[in-house]
């Protein structure tokens, strides 16, 4: 029931992460039109939308970082690599390495918690 839940929760967009005209991300001040909304509920409501559009979007590409790291760890690959290996390409400590191999394994099993 957990994993049901979880996989719902995955799949919820709270709000479309629509890319930024090129002259807008040039300016610094500039974070998906935010700084133009003068309604406060306004910019309360579309700021929590990215909130967690943002939040969405990290869990699922962590989820494929863990997927990722589990294969090239794969001891059945001739060129897999170590949990060292994996931890300097990714700039990760070598423990937290051997966590998302773990994670990742779970993941491609459908044992994830």
């Amino acid at each position: 029931m957990a994993q049901a839940e979880r996989n719902g929760q995955q799949r919820l967009r709270p709000a479309p992460l629509l890319f930024e005209p090129s002259e807008a991300v040039a300016d610094p001040e500039h974070f998906f039109d935010l700084e133009s909304m003068d309604d406060p509920r306004e910019l309360l409501s579309r700021a929590t939308e990215l909130s967690l559009a943002f939040r969405a979007a990290t869990d699922r590409a962590v989820e494929f970082q863990a997927v990722a790291a589990a294969q090239l760890a794969d001891p059945r690959r001739f060129d897999r690599l170590t949990t060292a290996d994996i931890a300097k390409r990714a700039q990760w400590t070598e423990d937290y390495a051997k966590k998302m191999v773990e994670f990742g394994r779970s993941l491609l099993n459908g044992t994830a918690p």
